[in-house]
């Protein structure tokens, strides 16, 4: 596949996710005030860009196909930024891979993007990035220390085929945009599977008060995590009325969560924001199993140039104890993106046959109907 066919095909997968209606669309009550946009990119100075493969079909050949993978892009001061962000990160199970954490535990910064791609990618991934912020004069030093994070994608995608190229990770980082963000079967989240059914990006965020002003969290997830009947949507165990097309025995997923805020915090205040997803995690059914790799980073955009003084810098900080309202917008915007991420999905048949449904949200919204189980306005 040429330049201008992987183009065309992320132009009408993006497409394709952008014009299928969003959970809360669909009636799916959450809490909270969503941002104009519902996205990462409700966060001033966000960009997302993807690169998605699609092709193939049939039978499993190593190296040739199918394919259904790509690359995931967020930069947390869009392309043309060059300063870091204050971060911190979080494991809630560490089955999996996220590139460059101990550097922002050591630092407190985050030095560049956020990559995601499937777990065999996460080298070529890493190795481009390097080679674009070389490229752009994006760092300052003769080390850079990316950070790239995984979910496998194999029983959809020829895993081992290494069908992610340097191109594809360079073209998601040139093509990232604000704006609305496609969800579902885009970027990398193309060969995704979570609760049994298709998965993959999803975002959401919401508008928040601390110490007196208002604030933005946003969240972009690539779920690929837990069993059917595991799933809950609005505290109501839905996975359990949908028997059909089961795919595994044991947990053998992941998710990915990058949380941004335009708050002013710290890094170690940023840690305790990335915990809080584990909770919005939790409230769609996950419980982390062995075989997940549930893997957060949290950054502010808040801050700039005084991250890197040649002098004694002052900076804001939120009150520890007027971060709850922040808290709880991951909480709620985590939850929302996973379930976004379903409602944007469509059935894909990978290699060898296998399938992986859409969720049926028309017999899904039913279950939905009781008036006890909608949330209480505040």
């Amino acid at each position: 596949m040429n330049f201008i066919s992987l183009a065309l095909v992320f132009c009408a997968a993006s497409s394709l996710a952008a014009t299928k209606p969003r959970a809360r669309d669909l009636g799916i009550p959450f809490d909270g005030t969503p941002g104009k946009l519902n996205a990462i990119t409700d966060v001033k100075g966000v960009e997302v860009g993807f690169v998605t493969l699609n092709r193939g079909e049939g039978k499993l050949q190593v190296g040739k196909g199918p394919v259904r993978t790509g690359v995931t892009a967020v930069l947390p001061r869009g392309r043309n930024g060059k300063d870091a962000v204050f971060a911190g990160w979080f494991s809630q199970n560490g089955n999996g891979e996220m590139t460059g954490t101990t550097w922002i535990e050591e630092s407190g910064m985050l030095e560049g993007p956020v990559m995601i791609t499937n777990t065999h990618s996460v080298g070529t991934v890493r190795d481009a990035v390097v080679a674009w912020r070389v490229k752009q004069g994006k760092t300052d030093s003769t080390i850079s220390l990316p950070v790239v994070a995984e979910t496998w994608d194999g029983w959809l995608n020829d895993i081992n085929g290494f069908h992610v190229k340097e191109a594809d990770a360079l073209k998601a980082l040139d093509d990232a945009r604000g704006g609305p963000v496609p969800e579902g079967n885009v970027g990398s989240g193309m060969g995704m599977i979570c609760y049994e059914f298709k998965c993959g990006i999803g975002t959401s965020s919401r508008i928040t008060k601390a110490a007196g002003r208002e604030y933005t969290v946003g969240v972009l997830v690539q779920a690929n995590h837990g069993l059917r009947h595991q799933l809950r949507l609005a505290g109501v165990p839905v996975g359990a009325h949908f028997k059909n097309d089961l795919m595994f025995s044991k947990e053998t997923g992941s998710i990915i969560i990058v949380v941004a805020t335009d708050a002013p915090l710290l890094p170690h205040q940023l840690k305790r924001l990335a915990r809080r997803a584990t909770m919005g995690l939790a409230r769609t059914g996950s419980v982390s199993g062995d075989g997940s790799g549930d893997i957060f980073v949290a950054f502010s955009t808040a801050h700039s140039a005084e991250l890197r003084p040649k002098k004694i810098a002052k900076v804001e900080m939120v009150p520890n104890g007027e971060l709850d309202g922040l808290f709880a917008a991951t909480v709620e915007a985590t939850e929302e993106a996973i379930v976004n991420s379903l409602a944007a999905a469509e059935k894909v048949t990978g290699v060898d046959g296998h399938l992986a449904p859409a969720i049926p949200m028309d017999k899904v919204l039913p279950l939905l109907t009781k008036p006890r189980l909608v949330p209480a306005k505040p």
